[in-house]
């Protein structure tokens, strides 16, 4: 199958070392020369192009551009394909992406593939980033049956674990448990960077160990995409951010008013529901 891949970063570099792997040919598009030279010396595609209209033999192609470009280059896009072309993205919010593409294009599946790395670009990419991961997968009720089998079995062969269900509820459980944790990571750097005893600080990046590296880590990652997530899922993001306030302001009260049993049992009920997030 030729498969086309717009957008040359870490997801659509992993995506087309896989895909290689398995024997399909795939075609990839980027907004930089450079980037299309180094995708094709490191294996990741069979040929690249600044040119949209290389993708218009491709038989399904995944969009892998930032949030905000998903929409105005399928927009872009579309006038170079057949209307058999199945087209799929990758990006973390789905509601607006579904509402604005379904109408243009039939053949159009919303996915998500909840796997990725605090490095970014096409020298990021490596093979199998997929395996055992969820890939969510956004059909809505006009969507061709067919072109959702299609998808399904290129990421069932990716080693992805699909799931389906509707843009919202996509958009509403990826604030839980991605957008929020970005957010709050970013907080907890923002936090620690307000000490202002220049003495207090070194020491703390000094001590900074395990535990500090796993909470800040979403934080400080890619700018862009934790702008994009606000921006495009801003209601559900809101929601989560004010329920975790309102959970912040429980400790704070308890810890006020040395409530440590209390606590404890906060602990143990959190250490018991963990598990149910993270195998």
């Amino acid at each position: 199958m030729k498969i086309g891949i717009l957008g040359l970063g870490l997801i659509g570099g992993c995506l087309g070392f896989d895909l290689r792997s398995q024997g399909h040919y795939v075609l990839g598009v980027s907004r930089r020369q450079s980037t299309c030279e180094k995708a094709i010396h490191l294996g990741s595609v069979d040929q690249a192009s600044l040119d949209l209209s290389l993708l218009v033999s491709a038989e399904v192609v995944f969009i892998c551009t930032p949030i905000g470009l998903i929409v105005p280059q399928i927009k872009e896009l579309i006038t170079h394909l057949p209307k058999t072309t199945i087209i799929t993205d990758v990006g973390s919010v789905k509601k607006p992406i579904v509402e604005a593409i379904s109408p243009l294009w039939e053949n159009f599946i919303g996915g998500h593939p909840m796997a990725g790395k605090t490095d970014v670009g096409i020298e990021a990419a490596q093979p199998h980033l997929f395996v055992n991961r969820p890939y969510v997968l956004t059909p809505i009720e006009t969507t061709p049956s067919d072109g959702v089998i299609i998808v399904e079995e290129i990421v069932r062969s990716l080693g992805s674990i699909i799931y389906h269900c509707q843009p919202e509820q996509h958009d509403r459980a990826v604030a839980w448990i991605s957008h929020l944790p970005v957010m709050v990571s970013a907080s907890l750097i923002a936090a620690c960077l307000s000490e202002t005893d220049p003495e207090i600080t070194k020491l703390a990046q000094n001590f900074a160990s395990s535990g500090f590296q796993d909470t800040s880590r979403v934080g400080g990652g890619n700018p862009e995409l934790g702008v994009m997530m606000a921006q495009y899922n801003r209601p559900a993001l809101l929601h989560s951010l004010q329920q975790y306030r309102h959970s912040l302001d429980e400790f704070i009260h308890i810890i006020e008013q040395e409530k440590w049993e209390m606590l404890e049992e906060k602990f143990k009920f959190n250490q018991q529901s963990r598990p149910h997030f993270v195998e």
